[in-house]
């Protein structure tokens, strides 16, 4: 073991943040949707270039999997940072804005890319005195397409010893919280996220004569409201449900009630039991509702990620280190589950391990009125990249020591 004392990990990786400023700039510049990132993949594997690393990429999907084997046997544990933007216009005005029309990474993956790269670099300097294994997973399309359930099923949580990964963690920035804090809980932190969709079928008819016709819009109406108060008499007050229809859509112009009206939204839920419950109950009120005026509902509910549920014994560690990287102040105990929904809840099906809150409000704004994450104008404290690097790194360290 070398004799020469390391540097400190928060010292090391504030001097790698410009590097990492700027590949995260470049990233957010070029950002891309789905489970296909050439560019994004391409960007990823040129700032791993000269890392003591086994890298490898995704066949169905644009991913990159790096490993970092320790000078000395132990455990594995896996890191994991999103790739994949949003469909959406940027309009937050910085100088390295989107330069992709309709696509901005406004879910701050360009910042968990960058970090986990960071990550990799602190590891990387630490490497003869590591015990153990590091899985780096870069991941695309956590917004839309699963990626984490590709990756996994193409091997990323197996290793070559067959033990496979023992540990897993992420962390996702946010606005809500101070720049530079770290936010964890236990159990559910986020939550299961079903797709329905409902199309209500009537009879068409001229708008002035209504009696002859069988109007779905007004029925659309009715199972939207009846749909809300299901929620909050059937659901158990501490086991939540939101329930959210975001889009209605039906007819073609102002003199016609057309046949058809379509609702689209998603519920969300934390447990089992609340998730079998909301889809035998939006089935049942939605075609009983239409019964009830002669009209027909059909119901499409499509299942979507299940609950991110972060170990206790891994998250209880996982708190311990950033204490000791960070300080007390600085690591918070998460007091609900956030109702978002995340794919890292297929690596933690599997493994033991947390996802946690990196907090990345830009300093001197206040927490109300600051752009959320999946906001046009979102901007994040780049200087909390440092901390997120190096909470990823301590994380680990602490993992593998034991």
């Amino acid at each position: 073991m070398s004799s020469v004392p390391q540097e400190p990990l928060t010292a090391a990786a504030l001097r790698l943040l410009p590097g990492l400023v700027a590949l995260r700039r470049a990233l957010h510049r070029a950002p891309e949707t789905g489970l296909r990132l050439p560019r994004t993949q391409r960007t990823v594997l040129d700032a791993l270039d000269g890392l003591p690393l086994t890298v490898t990429t995704g066949r169905a999907l644009s991913s990159v999997v790096a490993t970092l084997d320790g000078g000395r046997p132990g455990r594995t544990i896996l890191l994991r940072g999103d790739m994949d933007a949003l469909p959406q216009q940027e309009e937050t005005g910085l100088e390295f804005a989107s330069e992709v029309p309709g696509v901005m990474h406004a879910c701050g993956h360009d910042l968990h890319t960058t970090m986990l790269v960071g990550a990799a670099r602190l590891l990387a300097e630490r490497r003869a005195e590591l015990p153990g294994r590091v899985v780096f997973m870069f991941q695309p399309g956590e917004e839309k397409g699963g990626g984490a359930r590709h990756m996994i099923d193409e091997g990323v949580l197996e290793t070559a010893d067959g033990a496979g990964v023992e540990g897993a963690f992420a962390l996702h920035v946010s606005t809500r919280f101070e720049t530079g804090t770290v936010h964890l809980r236990p159990g559910p932190s986020f939550a299961a996220a079903d797709l329905l969709r409902i199309t209500v079928r009537g009879r068409g008819g001229h708008a002035s004569a209504p009696y002859l016709a069988l109007d779905p819009v007004p029925v659309a109406c009715e199972i939207v409201q009846a749909l809300q108060t299901m929620v909050t008499r059937t659901a158990h007050v501490f086991d939540p449900v939101v329930l959210t229809v975001a889009r209605i859509a039906a007819g073609t112009t102002t003199n016609i009630i057309p046949e058809t009206a379509e609702l689209d939204g998603t519920f969300r839920t934390l447990t089992p039991q609340a998730r079998k419950l909301m889809r035998e109950n939006v089935t049942r009120v939605a075609r009983h509702v239409a019964a009830a005026h002669g009209a027909t509902a059909e119901v499409d509910l499509e299942e979507g990620y299940p609950p991110v549920v972060n170990d206790a014994g891994f998250t209880a560690a996982a708190h311990t280190a950033a204490d000791a990287l960070l300080g007390t102040d600085r690591v918070h105990h998460l007091p609900e589950p956030v109702m978002g929904a995340e794919d890292f809840s297929y690596v933690l099906e599997r493994v033991p391990g947390t996802m946690a809150y990196l907090g990345t409000r830009p300093p001197g704004t206040p927490p109300e009125g600051t752009p959320d994450i999946h906001s046009n104008r979102v901007v994040f404290d780049e200087d909390a990249m440092a901390v997120g690097s190096a909470v990823h790194a301590a994380v680990a360290l602490d993992f593998l020591g034991g």
